[in-house]
């Protein structure tokens, strides 16, 4: 009987535990990995993000930069930590084209535990003003004029910059070289300084760059306009059928229990009304979009097959 008992208390004391440890979480800071280095789109939303996180979860949530080939290495890092609510990361348009591009040591589905998906956001088409074109019709003369002279940079071979680049250039008919970086703030150094001439960026990286006169905005990729820049055409008024849309959520490792998955998704949430990160997200041409984390599931796996196909189209290959 004693044994009995002591059994039924263990068992009683385990199966307790997850619900403990989510009234008690988090009980310490929060880390949030952005697999990206420092200056890109994934860096400044994590950033955005983590301030808020730390408010409405009242622990500091601090952003751990692992960057390197193209996101896989912070990513994994993130699949590989304990599912416990203390690890979580920023994952993005990069994370649907990887499985197509890399030998991974995770499953871009199963090793992960969605939380909540952010923002949207357009990409950009700038080019260092010292290239003489001041639309993307010019743009592709010159290119036409000068094949295989022209170059772009991005934040690695298989990156949101790299896709919208390539279907450019597909829907173009144009040859314009491709420089890979290892992330998007290290490409973007290298384009205002004037050492690559061309970038398809975030506005969410790149809206400052460009009022501030460093850049030259020849057209944004959404289906329309941005407020952000509304005197900017679309790259589709230019090369007609053209869209391209980055975006960024949360996931942590996969296992993470559902009550602790429940408070994350409720700060992420309560995080996108804060005036504060809906003004930022405004400034810099990003808009909140809210899912459940059910929704947030199946909008990565859409991705993954569609820009699966694309990648494959456009015979793209990491290095």
């Amino acid at each position: 009987m004693r044994k009995l008992l002591s059994c039924l208390t263990v068992i009683a004391a385990l199966a307790a535990a997850p619900a403990v440890a989510a009234d008690d979480y988090p009980n310490r800071p929060v880390r949030l990995i952005v697999p990206f280095p420092p200056g890109g789109s994934n860096d400044v939303v994590g950033r955005l993000v983590a301030q808020q996180l730390s408010v409405k979860l009242g622990q500091q949530v601090f952003v751990d930069n692992r960057g390197g080939a193209g996101g896989t290495i912070g990513t994994e890092a993130c699949a590989a930590s304990a599912p416990d609510g203390y690890t979580l990361c920023i994952i993005s348009i990069a994370h649907a084209v990887n499985t197509a591009l890399h030998k991974l040591n995770y499953d871009p589905i199963k090793s992960f535990t969605p939380i909540s998906i952010l923002a949207t956001g357009p990409n950009v088409l700038v080019v260092h003003p010292s290239l003489p074109v001041n639309s993307v019709k010019e743009l592709v003369a010159l290119a036409k004029q000068k094949p295989g002279e022209l170059n772009y940079a991005s934040a690695g071979v298989g990156s949101f910059q790299n896709l919208g680049g390539e279907l450019f250039k597909l829907m173009a008919g144009v040859n314009i070289v491709h420089v890979p970086y290892k992330g998007g703030g290290p490409a973007m150094q290298d384009v205002v300084s004037g050492h690559v001439k061309i970038m398809f960026s975030s506005l969410i990286q790149t809206t400052q760059l460009i009022k501030g006169g460093q850049l030259k905005a020849l057209g944004t990729g959404g289906a329309k306009r941005s407020p952000v820049l509304p005197d900017v055409p679309t790259i589709g008024e230019g090369v007609p059928g053209y869209v391209a849309d980055n975006w960024w959520g949360i996931v942590t490792p996969a296992g993470l229990p559902k009550p602790i998955a429940d408070k994350v998704y409720a700060a992420a949430q309560a995080s996108l009304q804060a005036p504060e990160l809906k003004a930022a997200f405004d400034r810099e041409g990003a808009v909140a979009v809210s899912m459940t984390s059910a929704e947030f599931a199946d909008y990565i796996k859409k991705e993954i097959d569609k820009w699966g196909r694309v990648i494959k189209e456009g015979g793209i290959k990491a290095n």
